[in-house]
C-alpha cells in the first residue's frame, strides 16, 4: 500500500489545517495509507488523534527551528514513506523540503497563500519539490511569475465539507452573542491579522451603522491585531455594534444563521470561510483579492469590491442589507456553486493525481 506522509506545522486549526484533515479522511477512503506529522502542541495533533488518524508528534520551536530538519529526517529515514506532502508554510516548506531531499524521499508542497516569498529563499525552496500545488489559479500565476516552472505547478482547489444545518436555534444564537431579535448579524471570519483587512471593515462599519443602527458585526478569529482593532472601534464610536467572538470550533453550528458574511482581505489564497458561508446558504461581500474571485460567483452568490476601499465596502454591505430578496437569491445559489467547484471528492482526486504523477502508481478511484 502506498504510504504518504503529510507535514503540517501550524498551531491552530484554521482553514489550511482543516483541509489537511479533509484530505487525510478522503485518502483513507481510497485505501491510501497516510501518516500526519505535526507538533504535539498543535490543535491538528489533538483533532487527528480524536479522529483515530495515524499521527506522529515532531516538536518544532518555530519558523527558524533548524533542528526540525534532523528530527524529521530521522523519522523519514526510519519509516521510508513513498512521498512527503508538505502543507504548511510556517517553516515546514523549507525544513520539510530539506529533510525530504536528505532522506531521498520525493516531496510535494501545497501553497495556500498569495503573499510573495522572500525572493532568494523562494527560488531555492521550490527546487526541493517534485510538484507545487496551488489552491487557486491566482497563486499558480504568482508562482509561475516567481520562476517556478509551469511543468511543476498543479492547481487543486481547497474544498468545503458542504453546508450544515445550524445546530442552534435563532434564539440560542442571539442569546450566545448578546443580540436582540431585530438586529442584523453580519459575520467576518478571519484571523485578526493585518492582511485580513479588518481595519477597513471597521471604517466601513461606521457608514453601515449610519443607515442600519441595528446591524451588529461579529468578528470571529484571534490574532495580533485584536487590541488595535478594539482601540479603533472605540475611537470610531462603534464598539457597541461589534462582537469580538474569538475563534470558535463550533462555528458551523450557527454560520447558517448569519444574514451576511463579509471578508475584506487584502491578500487571500482562496478563502475557505467564503466556501463555508456559501455552502451554508449565506450571501457574501468580499474583497477582490488573491483567489477570492475564484471562490465567489460574483453577482450570483456574492458581491466583490476593491481591496482596501472602505467606502466601496460599505456601499456593497448596505446594498445587500437593503435588498433582502437579493440576499435570498444569492443564498440559494451558494450551495450549488460550492458543490460544483469545491467538493471534497474533487480535492482528494486532484491530490491523488499529483501523487500518481510523482510516483507512477495508480490509486483507487
Amino acid at each position: 500500500m502506498t504510504h504518504i506522509a503529510h507535514l503540517e506545522t501550524g498551531r491552530q486549526l484554521y482553514g489550511g489545517a482543516r483541509q489537511v484533515l479533509y484530505l487525510l479522511d478522503g485518502l483513507a477512503a481510497k485505501d491510501v495509507r497516510c501518516t500526519l506529522i505535526c507538533p504535539p502542541d498543535s490543535e491538528i495533533y489533538s483533532a487527528a488523534n480524536q479522529a483515530n488518524l495515524t499521527v506522529v508528534p515532531v516538536a518544532m520551536a518555530g519558523d527558524l527551528d533548524v533542528g526540525f530538519v534532523p528530527r524529521l529526517y530521522d523519522w523519514l529515514g526510519n519509516h521510508r514513506p513513498d512521498l512527503l506532502h508538505v502543507h504548511s508554510r510556517r517553516g515546514a516548506d523549507v525544513w520539510g523540503g530539506l529533510a525530504a531531499r536528505r532522506a531521498a524521499v520525493p516531496a510535494v508542497l501545497t501553497r495556500r497563500v498569495d503573499n510573495p516569498d522572500v525572493p532568494f529563499v523562494g527560488s531555492l525552496k521550490y527546487r526541493l519539490y517534485k510538484r507545487v500545488i496551488a489552491i487557486s489559479d491566482q497563486i499558480r500565476t504568482e508562482l509561475r511569475s516567481a520562476g517556478v516552472p509551469g511543468t511543476k505547478l498543479r492547481l487543486v482547489h481547497s474544498a468545503c465539507a458542504g453546508g450544515q444545518t445550524p445546530g442552534r436555534t435563532r434564539e440560542q444564537f442571539l442569546d450566545a452573542f448578546d443580540l436582540e431579535p431585530g438586529q442584523t448579524a453580519v459575520f467576518c471570519v478571519a484571523q485578526l491579522i493585518a492582511r485580513k483587512g479588518h481595519a477597513y471593515l471597521l471604517d466601513a462599519w461606521t457608514e453601515v451603522l449610519s443607515e442600519y443602527p441595528d446591524a451588529r458585526l461579529l468578528l470571529f478569529g484571534q490574532g495580533s491585531e485584536e487590541e488595535h482593532l478594539r482601540t479603533q472601534a472605540d475611537r470610531l464610536g462603534i464598539a457597541h455594534a461589534l462582537r469580538f467572538a474569538g475563534f470558535r470550533a463550533d462555528l458551523h453550528e450557527f454560520l447558517g444563521l448569519a444574514d451576511l458574511l463579509v471578508h475584506p482581505a487584502l491578500h487571500e489564497g482562496l478563502g475557505v470561510c467564503l466556501l463555508e458561508a456559501q455552502a451554508a446558504g449565506v450571501p457574501v461581500v468580499a474583497a477582490r483579492a488573491g483567489g477570492i474571485p475564484e471562490a465567489v460567483a460574483e453577482g450570483e452568490s456574492g458581491l466583490l469590491v476593491t481591496p482596501g476601499q472602505a467606502a466601496e465596502l460599505a456601499g456593497a454591505i448596505l446594498a445587500m442589507l437593503k435588498d433582502s430578496g437579493r440576499r435570498r437569491q444569492m443564498a440559494a445559489v451558494g450551495p450549488a456553486h460550492v458543490a460544483r467547484h469545491f467538493s471534497l471528492e474533487a480535492m482528494v482526486s486532484g491530490n491523488l493525481e499529483v501523487y500518481r504523477e510523482v510516483l507512477g502508481v495508480m490509486f483507487r478511484s
